[in-house]
């Protein structure tokens, strides 16, 4: 939605919606009840809380993480349980990497698939990774693997560097 609508003051002295406008189609006012409902399409739920008067919007199929590595060591910035439905999995995952120190920058794409027998995982070969890096990080990396039943987003720090490390993922699964 792009935005919250109209807020006028009513009887009580307390604020009310009056109405919603989205990003496309027209204004949407309450209903008899004073209801206004936010549905969703594809890929994004809405949950409401009614103890807070609030509702979050999650995407479906999308993983976030975070992690920092000082030195050249190896670490997870996501970790994807696999599940016990067989099946393949597609990710397009972005990571992002700074060092303040230098300070300098990076930046991947990562496009690949495993496959689980539900109980073990297979990375499919031909996982296209762009790298975009300043000069104090070409020896950084990362990468999708797996371990167990997991896919994995690894990422590789340079040693004497402290990287902060931040990835969004997105993935898709067929069984």
């Amino acid at each position: 939605m792009s935005q919250a609508g109209v807020i006028r003051n009513g009887s009580s002295g307390l604020g009310s919606v009056d109405t919603l406008t989205g990003d496309i189609g027209g204004a949407v006012g309450p209903d008899g009840a004073n209801n206004i409902n936010l549905l969703t399409g594809p890929q994004l739920t809405s949950t409401g809380n009614p103890g807070t008067n609030t509702i979050t919007f999650t995407l479906d199929n999308a993983v976030s993480g975070s992690v920092t590595t000082v030195g050249a060591v190896t670490s997870p910035v996501i970790t994807i349980p696999l599940g016990a439905t067989p099946g393949v999995f597609t990710f397009d995952c972005k990571v992002a990497a700074f060092e303040s120190g230098t300070p300098s920058g990076a930046g991947y794409t990562i496009v690949g698939a495993v496959r689980t027998t539900g109980a073990a995982a297979t990375l499919i070969p031909g996982q296209a990774v762009d790298t975009f890096e300043e000069a104090p990080l070409v020896a950084a990396d990362a990468v999708l693997a797996v371990s167990a039943n997991n896919a994995i987003i690894d990422v590789t720090g340079v040693v004497g560097l402290t990287i902060h490390w931040v990835a969004d993922l997105q993935y898709t699964f067929a069984s």
